[in-house]
């Protein structure tokens, strides 16, 4: 964003001009924890053996690993890696 800015306009005047807060442009979004990263990687090896389990089977699962851990936290860590359940469809042939 602070490369756009053309040479003669204040940081100030830039951002008002944009209709954007000064802090977006200071702004350094972080990184995900060692711990996350950890449990990321248990995830994903779990998911490759069990492709069914859900957010709770896999928060349980971490739990009895020793992780404090709540459904919110894994829910958005699997949505992070692209992780999708395999459940059966509905089978709409059959009438």
């Amino acid at each position: 964003m602070e490369r756009q800015r053309p040479a003669g306009l204040s940081r100030n005047r830039f951002c008002k001009y944009m209709k954007l807060n000064r802090t977006t442009l200071y702004y350094q979004p972080k990184g995900e924890s060692e711990e996350n990263l950890e449990m990321m990687r248990i995830i994903d090896e779990y998911h490759t053996e069990h492709p069914t389990s859900g957010v709770v089977h896999m928060r349980d699962m971490l739990r009895l690993r020793g992780y404090s851990v709540n459904e919110k936290r894994v829910r958005r860590l699997m949505r992070k890696m692209g992780i999708l359940v395999i459940y059966p469809q509905r089978s709409l042939s059959k009438g």
